[in-house]
């Protein structure tokens, strides 16, 4: 589909007005085509005719109009994981909270100031669509007042200098999973077989890969002994994944196995794909990538063979810079590297492995070095195709471990504290994340924003502006609205009714100090025990928000909950956003 002269002109018009500095007016045009992706063709969402969307490359402070056009045959939203939408939350794009869907052949203005420096995204946030491929880079170059944190790396100048001249020229990296199934016919399946569906086919670096079958025997060699004592008597399928009836995963509910259509657990065939090719000159010394974790469903593990990397900011902000070899990548995380270009010229792999024990996956790219090859041999790995190292050398990111830059301390005492329950909801595929679930229907409600009362109550957490909150929970769990510091995290129950009771009896648990800032945060798997996890935030931004997995099939599934955030400050709507009117 193409747009018509009116979209159009809207396109140039914006393209236009797109060289002032300060603001900034984005189209974005959607259309649902079939495309070759992993080497299998399948329909997709894309954003300006391409896949994956283009990059919104900002200044810190830029005003923003982003004009979503929506051409697919169904109804879609669009929100921008991480922008704090300060302000602003008619334009978090969440139907059912924030606005209504955008219905086809219409389009919406969103209007947000980029108050924040650092690497985003935005991705659809109705029903399963991020799954089908609407989701693109956001990075906000920083103020020069923004202190930066190399010379905590380097204090020779001429690095120094170079750091920043990477930075200047930082690129996104958009790391994912891919389904050979819509996100549709997923949730079809779902409802029709009674499963939770997770596993995927292939992986993709900046939207390029191939589904790679790997022999049965080096299957087994990688099963590790946890695998195996979820497995039980069962073994890994022909895609490496966990079947379908894993009692410990699935929980004991009613399944119907023969509604799971082909491909979702097992089926594989191989096919021929594109491969990333990411030429760096060693003159330039560092290249810096912000690492994006577009996954709908695994955790990735990120590496470059040979070479360490530099963690300078997750999540779009600065820490003091971490040397490593791997990351761990949480479900839409963004960690920002500098990779010193300090190798023999050649190529290097870049890996991309799944980092969830539920499937063996993975996908190289290529760092390639201009100029005459030096490397006359393959390259080694960090990690092995099961997530484990494959050096005693490999080092990996630890989050746990990591120092804001500069550091920011929450308040030590709370207002509120609420206790989130995550667990199934009367089937394998549904969740819960409080006291019930939430339900896709919900996202054709009347907005939140416009009506406080048009869901159950019981999916709803309301505070107080200028107030403190605790949320504990489990997860990877995102917040929409501003950030959070994880304050503690543990394995076991959390038998206690406060953080400050907590504290009293396990203090090594949690970190008032120095905690991490983040917008995404993911804890330990809970497979044999409960994990937890608190998020401390201040509520400073009234307006009807989300607060959910970044898993796909579990918010399709229900985990999710409304944040009222200062209800006793609600916000007045601007007459361009009054219901419906942020339609043109």
């Amino acid at each position: 589909m193409r747009p018509n002269s009116q979209n159009l002109f809207l396109i140039v018009f914006c393209l236009i007005q797109w060289a002032e500095a300060a603001n900034v007016f984005f189209p974005l045009v959607l259309t649902w085509q079939n495309t070759s992706v992993a080497g299998n063709v399948r329909p997709v969402i894309h954003s300006n005719f391409q896949f994956p969307g283009p990059e919104l490359r900002i200044n810190q402070g830029d005003r923003v109009q982003f004009a979503v056009t929506n051409l697919c045959p169904f109804n879609v939203t669009v929100h921008f994981h991480g922008i704090e939408q300060l302000g602003t939350p008619w334009s978090d794009g969440v139907p059912g909270s924030s606005q209504r869907p955008i219905v086809t052949g219409q389009s919406f203005l969103y209007r947000w100031t980029a108050t924040e420096y650092g690497a985003y995204m935005y991705h659809a946030h109705h029903r399963g669509q991020f799954e089908d491929g609407l989701y693109g880079p956001i990075y906000i170059t920083p103020t020069a007042t923004e202190t930066r944190p190399f010379s905590l790396v380097a204090t020779n100048n001429t690095q120094l200098q170079a750091m920043l001249a990477a930075e200047r020229k930082t690129s996104p990296v958009l790391l994912s999973d891919w389904r050979l199934l819509t996100s549709e016919e997923v949730w079809a399946a779902e409802v029709a077989s009674g499963v939770d569906s997770y596993c995927v086919n292939a992986l993709l670096i900046n939207g390029k890969g191939a589904v790679s079958c790997l022999p049965r025997a080096l299957i087994n060699s990688l099963i590790t002994p946890n695998v195996q004592a979820v497995l039980g008597n069962e073994t890994l399928t022909d895609i490496a994944c966990f079947p379908p009836n894993v009692t410990i995963v699935q929980g004991d509910y009613p399944h119907n196995y023969d509604a799971i259509p082909p491909t979702m657990f097992s089926g594989c065939t191989p096919t021929q794909g594109e491969q990333e090719v990411f030429t760096v000159n060693a003159n330039q010394q560092f290249v810096s990538w912000d690492l994006t974790s577009a996954s709908g469903h695994l955790h990735l593990i990120f590496s470059v063979d040979e070479h360490d990397m530099w963690v300078y900011a997750i999540d779009g902000r600065y820490i003091e810079p971490v040397r490593v070899n791997a990351i761990n990548l949480p479900n839409a995380n963004r960690y920002s590297v500098l990779v010193p270009l300090n190798k023999p010229r050649g190529d290097y792999a870049v890996r991309l492995i799944s980092g969830s024990q539920q499937q063996i996956l993975n996908t190289t790219g290529i760092l390639r070095y201009q100029g005459k090859p030096q490397l006359n041999r393959p390259s080694n790995p960090w990690v092995l195709l099961n997530g484990l190292n494959a050096t005693a050398d490999t080092v990996f990111l630890n989050d746990s471990q990591t120092i804001p830059f500069p550091v920011v301390t929450p308040s030590a005492t709370v207002d509120q504290t609420f206790k989130l329950t995550i667990q199934h909801f009367n089937a394998s595929y549904l969740w819960t994340l409080g006291n019930s679930s939430f339900n896709l229907e919900l996202e054709e409600s009347q907005p939140l924003l416009f009506n406080q009362t048009a869901i159950p109550s019981d999916l709803i957490i309301r505070t107080k502006n200028n107030t403190w909150v605790d949320l504990i929970i489990i997860h990877p769990i995102h917040k929409h609205s501003n950030k959070h510091f994880v304050i503690g995290s543990g394995t076991g129950a959390f038998n206690y009714s406060t953080v400050a009771e907590a504290m009293q009896e396990i203090p090594e648990a949690f970190n008032l100090v120095n905690p991490q800032i983040r917008d995404t945060t993911d804890t330990v798997v809970a497979i044999f025990e409960p994990t937890w996890l608190v998020l401390r935030y201040q509520v400073v931004n009234p307006g009807a928000f989300l607060l959910h997995c970044h898993v796909q099939v579990h918010q399709s599934g229900g985990m999710a909950l409304a944040i009222l955030d200062g209800v006793d400050a609600w916000p007045t709507i601007p007459p361009g956003y009054l219901l419906d009117s942020g339609f043109f």
